[in-house]
């Protein structure tokens, strides 16, 4: 839902960074590699040691690289399949370190076992969702559908985890938050099965 609403205004916003990249003679892809590195960073510095809020801006400064990157390639006409391919795949690496950081923590000094089910359900699910498109989209066929792609669930886990440590909100508030996302991950997951046996029924 965010990719559609969203990205044109993130567009507008993150141009000017882009083309000072450019200046600089940075590649799309330095700025794809940071970008991961400094999500990675972010939590797993922080959120294993229960820093939440601190963990969350760091990651929020990195990870606005996913557009930038983007932009720069198109600015210089570089996109290509390489270029894709690397960013989806250190987006993986980025999502898993943000839940992650979070089953660190709730299975260790956060001492809460069902949160850190939670945070693992959210991160296992999660990677099902984009294989469940890449697949799709290797077999010759598309599963661009779903209530919860890759921007909702990071906005709704970063929003929740950055309140409970400004305000220290109740552990409950992101209980309830990672359950609507897991809920959420299962049914695009489902949304995107059902699309691919259409088009394979329809092809056969």
């Amino acid at each position: 839902m965010l990719n559609r609403y969203a990205r044109a205004f993130f567009t507008r916003i993150l141009t000017p960074v882009a083309s000072f990249f450019i200046r600089l003679g940075i590649s799309p892809d330095v700025v794809t590699i940071i970008g991961t590195l400094g999500v990675a960073v972010g939590a797993l510095a922080f959120y294993p040691r229960g820093e939440f809020l601190v963990g969350t801006l760091v990651i929020t400064a990195f990870v606005f690289s996913d557009t930038v990157d983007g932009i720069m390639a198109r600015r210089l006409d570089r996109s290509s399949s390489w270029g894709a391919y690397l960013d989806s795949t250190l987006d993986r690496v980025g999502d898993a370190a943000i839940f992650g950081g979070l089953v660190l923590w709730y299975a260790g000094d956060g001492g809460n076992a069902y949160m850190a089910a939670l945070a693992l359900a959210c991160l296992i699910l999660g990677s099902v969702v984009s294989y469940a498109k890449a697949r799709a989209e290797g077999l010759g066929m598309t599963a661009d559908v779903g209530i919860a792609e890759r921007a909702d669930r990071l906005v709704a886990v970063l929003v929740a985890t950055g309140l409970t440590g400004l305000f220290g909100i109740p552990t409950v508030f992101l209980g309830v938050v990672l359950v609507l996302l897991a809920v959420a991950s299962l049914v695009t997951v489902v949304q995107r099965m059902l699309t691919v046996r259409r088009q394979a029924l329809a092809a056969a």
